[in-house]
Parts: C-alpha cells; structure tokens; sequence
C-alpha cells in the first residue's frame, strides 16, 4: 500500500512557476513508476508527466514539453513537477500516482492515486 500526498498548488498569474511535491508512504517508492495528471472543469483527466523508477527516464505530454519537468529523489519519497511558463489553460487538479508496472500515459494503469492539489493560473 502507498499513500500519496500532494502539495504545492496555488494561484499564479500567466508566465509564472509553480513546483509541485507528492510525498509517498512507505520504504518502496523506488520500485514505483509515478506520473502526473491533471483535471480540469468539466473535462476528463489527462496525463501530464512520467518518471520510470529509477529517474532515468521521463514522458511529456505535448501541451507541456519543454515547459514541465518531472523528477524524483527515491531517499526522500518524493516526486516533484516543475511548472514553468504556466498558461491559463494549465489551471486545473493535479495528481500524481504511482504503479508497479510501468503505466505509460494509461491512467488505469495505475495503481495509487493522491487527492490532488489545485493550481490556478490567471491571466
């Protein structure tokens, strides 16, 4: 079992940065592949990042290649997603999660979800 919590949402105003923080229970966070999603009013959840077990690789969605970085640091549990250039259209919940098999962008595929945490980009 893993619990998730994420962290680090808020308000930022269009071009801003925000780094977002999902801290993980137990002592087999490195055997995890984690990911990112968001969701936005009134549309279905969608992948935003991916980080293999190990940090040596990672998977963007093209809405946010080059603006978005994802890594890890396995001694402290945590996942990170930093935010650059943020857009109006970035504001939604975001999630991270967790799966023992490697998930790709298949959200089904994984296997713990945290609450979320809302960022909220003005223009």
């Amino acid at each position: 079992q893993v619990q998730l919590v994420e962290s680090g949402g808020g308000l930022v105003q269009a071009g801003g940065s925000l780094r977002l923080s999902c801290a993980a229970s137990g002592r087999t966070f490195s055997r995890y592949d984690m990911g990112w999603f968001r969701q936005a009013p009134g549309k279905e959840r969608e992948f935003v990042a991916a980080i293999t077990r190990s940090g040596g690789s990672t998977y963007y969605a093209d809405s946010v290649k080059g603006r978005f970085t994802i890594s890890r640091d396995n001694a402290k549990n945590t996942v990170y997603l930093q935010m650059n250039s943020l857009k109006p259209e970035d504001t939604a919940i975001y999630y991270c999660a967790a799966a023992r098999m490697w998930p790709d962008r298949n959200s089904a595929a994984y296997d713990y979800w945290g609450q979320g945490t809302q960022v909220t980009v003005s223009s």
